[in-house]
Protein backbone atom coordinates (compact mmCIF):
# COMPACT_ATOMS: atom_id res chain seq x y z
CA UNK A 1 0.00 0.00 0.00
CA UNK A 2 1.30 3.45 -0.90
CA UNK A 3 2.13 5.90 1.85
CA UNK A 4 1.24 9.59 1.92
CA UNK A 5 1.96 12.21 4.55
CA UNK A 6 -0.92 14.22 6.03
CA UNK A 7 -0.32 17.84 7.06
CA UNK A 8 -2.38 19.98 9.41
CA UNK A 9 -4.44 21.48 6.58
CA UNK A 10 -5.60 17.99 5.62
CA UNK A 11 -6.85 17.14 9.10
CA UNK A 12 -8.62 20.48 9.53
CA UNK A 13 -10.24 20.46 6.10
CA UNK A 14 -11.35 16.86 6.56
CA UNK A 15 -13.47 17.57 9.63
CA UNK A 16 -14.52 21.21 9.09
CA UNK A 17 -17.11 21.10 6.32
CA UNK A 18 -17.09 24.90 5.99
CA UNK A 19 -13.33 25.02 5.49
CA UNK A 20 -12.40 26.49 2.08
CA UNK A 21 -10.22 23.43 1.41
CA UNK A 22 -12.82 20.83 2.48
CA UNK A 23 -14.01 19.73 -0.98
CA UNK A 24 -10.53 19.78 -2.53
CA UNK A 25 -9.24 17.69 0.38
CA UNK A 26 -11.97 15.09 -0.01
CA UNK A 27 -11.28 14.89 -3.78
CA UNK A 28 -7.53 14.49 -3.23
CA UNK A 29 -8.01 11.71 -0.70
CA UNK A 30 -10.56 9.90 -2.88
CA UNK A 31 -8.23 10.09 -5.89
CA UNK A 32 -5.53 8.24 -3.94
CA UNK A 33 -7.61 5.16 -3.26
CA UNK A 34 -6.38 2.89 -0.46
CA UNK A 35 -3.37 4.53 1.13
CA UNK A 36 -1.45 4.42 4.39
CA UNK A 37 -1.40 7.86 6.00
CA UNK A 38 1.64 9.00 7.94
CA UNK A 39 1.70 12.10 10.14
CA UNK A 40 3.51 13.29 13.24
CA UNK A 41 2.54 14.15 16.78
CA UNK A 42 3.67 17.70 15.99
CA UNK A 43 1.15 17.92 13.14
CA UNK A 44 -1.60 16.61 15.43
CA UNK A 45 -0.60 19.16 18.07
CA UNK A 46 -0.87 21.92 15.48
CA UNK A 47 -4.26 20.54 14.39
CA UNK A 48 -5.61 20.55 17.97
CA UNK A 49 -4.23 24.04 18.54
CA UNK A 50 -5.86 25.35 15.36
CA UNK A 51 -9.28 24.16 16.49
CA UNK A 52 -8.92 24.93 20.20
CA UNK A 53 -10.72 28.28 20.04
CA UNK A 54 -13.31 27.44 17.39
CA UNK A 55 -15.97 26.35 19.80
CA UNK A 56 -16.74 23.37 21.96
CA UNK A 57 -18.12 21.24 19.12
CA UNK A 58 -15.00 21.48 16.95
CA UNK A 59 -12.71 21.16 19.96
CA UNK A 60 -14.37 17.86 20.90
CA UNK A 61 -14.46 16.71 17.26
CA UNK A 62 -10.73 17.42 16.95
CA UNK A 63 -9.93 15.39 20.07
CA UNK A 64 -12.05 12.46 18.83
CA UNK A 65 -10.35 12.71 15.43
CA UNK A 66 -6.89 12.50 16.98
CA UNK A 67 -7.89 9.49 19.10
CA UNK A 68 -9.31 7.84 15.97
CA UNK A 69 -6.10 8.51 14.02
CA UNK A 70 -4.01 7.05 16.84
CA UNK A 71 -6.10 3.86 16.82
CA UNK A 72 -6.30 3.54 13.02
CA UNK A 73 -4.28 0.64 11.56
CA UNK A 74 -4.06 2.46 8.22
CA UNK A 75 -2.31 5.42 9.82
CA UNK A 76 1.06 5.87 11.46
CA UNK A 77 1.74 8.73 13.84
CA UNK A 78 5.45 9.35 14.24
CA UNK A 79 6.30 10.33 17.82
CA UNK A 80 7.74 13.66 18.82
CA UNK A 81 11.22 13.28 20.28
CA UNK A 82 13.95 15.62 21.37
CA UNK A 83 15.95 14.37 18.38
CA UNK A 84 13.14 15.17 15.89
CA UNK A 85 12.75 18.61 17.47
CA UNK A 86 16.47 19.37 17.23
CA UNK A 87 16.70 18.12 13.63
CA UNK A 88 13.67 20.25 12.78
CA UNK A 89 15.26 23.27 14.43
CA UNK A 90 18.47 22.74 12.46
CA UNK A 91 16.49 22.52 9.20
CA UNK A 92 14.48 25.61 10.19
CA UNK A 93 17.72 27.52 10.75
CA UNK A 94 19.16 26.31 7.45
CA UNK A 95 16.18 27.73 5.53
CA UNK A 96 16.24 31.26 6.99
CA UNK A 97 15.20 32.64 3.59
CA UNK A 98 11.96 30.62 3.63
CA UNK A 99 8.71 30.95 5.53
CA UNK A 100 8.72 27.35 6.74
CA UNK A 101 7.23 26.71 10.17
CA UNK A 102 9.05 24.46 12.61
CA UNK A 103 6.29 21.86 12.17
CA UNK A 104 6.82 21.98 8.39
CA UNK A 105 10.55 21.40 8.90
CA UNK A 106 9.89 18.46 11.22
CA UNK A 107 7.39 17.05 8.72
CA UNK A 108 9.81 17.38 5.82
CA UNK A 109 12.50 15.59 7.81
CA UNK A 110 10.05 12.82 8.73
CA UNK A 111 8.94 12.42 5.12
CA UNK A 112 12.53 12.09 3.95
CA UNK A 113 13.31 9.63 6.74
CA UNK A 114 10.49 7.26 5.79
CA UNK A 115 10.76 7.83 2.03
CA UNK A 116 7.46 9.63 1.39
CA UNK A 117 7.28 12.16 -1.44
CA UNK A 118 3.55 13.00 -1.56
CA UNK A 119 1.73 15.11 0.99
CA UNK A 120 -1.92 15.89 1.63
CA UNK A 121 -1.61 19.66 1.88
CA UNK A 122 -1.79 22.79 -0.25
CA UNK A 123 1.38 24.25 1.28
CA UNK A 124 3.77 25.36 -1.48
CA UNK A 125 6.69 25.17 0.96
CA UNK A 126 6.68 21.41 0.45
CA UNK A 127 6.92 21.89 -3.32
CA UNK A 128 9.96 24.12 -2.76
CA UNK A 129 11.64 21.10 -1.15
CA UNK A 130 10.70 18.72 -3.98
CA UNK A 131 7.61 17.07 -2.48
CA UNK A 132 4.37 16.50 -4.38
CA UNK A 133 1.48 18.53 -2.98
CA UNK A 134 -1.82 16.70 -3.49
CA UNK A 135 -4.49 19.24 -2.53
CA UNK A 136 -5.37 21.77 -5.23
CA UNK A 137 -8.42 23.86 -5.89
CA UNK A 138 -10.03 23.15 -9.25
Amino acid sequence: MNQVFADTLYWIATIVSGDPWHEATLRAKAALGPVHIVTTEEVLTEFLTALARRGEFLRRKAAVTVRTILADETATVLPQTHFSFMRGLEFYESRADKGYSLVDCISMNAMREVGITAILTNDHHFMQEGFTVLIHRT
